[in-house]
Order: structure tokens, then sequence, then C-alpha cells
């Protein structure tokens, strides 16, 4: 079940989104899908979501949305250049106008001191730009997850009503 932050703000994407006429792809890692499914969860979204990946490996990253090997290597999976090229290459596979990418570490384990537990970054593209923010939430893998969605979310519809 969805928190109720999150479906209001799925609806006023989907509604934004709907108004403008526009598209949007989601490419996720951390967020394992949530952010789809908020979406998805909103009646009427299949006429503005257009595809979601889960790309938690980073072979799929490479394979399904191009982000290059390279960039995998000198950064680090948790970064704001693989989310902008997560970002980019949802947007690149789809027709979309909007796309939406999170990489991060959700924990218990596996964060370090440069890139602790709670790390998250949100990227979102278009045709004419790109950008990202860093965030660094607390909690239970389930809430640092949970805010993941939220700021991602959250960063579309700031985009979305910018039209």
């Amino acid at each position: 079940m969805l928190d109720a932050k999150i479906t209001s703000i799925a609806q006023q994407l989907v509604d934004n989104l709907k108004r403008a006429k526009k598209h949007i792809a989601i490419a996720e890692s951390c967020t394992g899908g949530l952010i789809a499914a908020a979406i998805t969860s909103v009646p009427g979204s299949s006429d503005i979501f257009d595809y979601g990946i889960v790309a938690y490996a980073n072979h799929i990253k490479e394979q399904m949305l191009g982000v290059p090997s390279e960039l995998l290597k000198r950064h680090g999976a948790v970064s704001r250049e693989v989310a902008e090229a997560m970002a980019q290459g949802a947007l690149n596979l789809a027709r979309a106008d909007i796309a939406i990418s999170t990489t991060g570490i959700a924990g218990p384990s596996g964060g370090s001191i440069d890139k602790p537990v709670g790390l998250v970054w949100v990227s979102l593209a278009t045709a004419a730009d790109t950008s990202s923010r860093e965030w660094r939430f607390s909690g239970s893998r389930a809430e640092v997850r949970e805010q993941a969605v939220i700021a991602a979310v959250e960063m579309a519809l700031e985009y979305s009503g910018d039209e």
C-alpha cells in the first residue's frame, strides 16, 4: 500500500502531465519500481506513462539504458553522472518528454564514508536539459526508498508545473 503523500503527489503529476500532453519514463535502481508503481496507481496514468525499467545491476544499466561502463568504473553506480546517464537513456528509449532516474544506497548495509547509506541521486532528463539532486536520507531501508520516491515524483512535479 502506498503512502498517502506519495499517492497525492503522483495524482498531481499525472494530472499535470495529462494537461500538458506529456509522457514520462522511469529508470530506477534503489527504488526498485516504486516510482512506476506510484504513477501507475493513478487511474488514467496510461495516458502519460511510457515505461519503467528497474536497472538494479550495472550490466543492465549499461545494456538497457546505455550507461557507459567507464562512468560506472570512474564514478560508481551511485553518482550524479550515472543517475544522469540513466535518465538520458530512459528518455532515449521512449517517446517520453521527461525521464526520471534514481540510484542510491538504501541500506542497511553497502554504505561507505564517501557514499553512506541514505545517499540517493535523482535525475530528470528532457530533450533540452538534464538536472540532478543529491539527497541524504535517514531511516530504515523502506523509509529511504519511500523518501527517494517522494523526491523523484516531486522533482517531476516541479518540471510538469513549469509548462
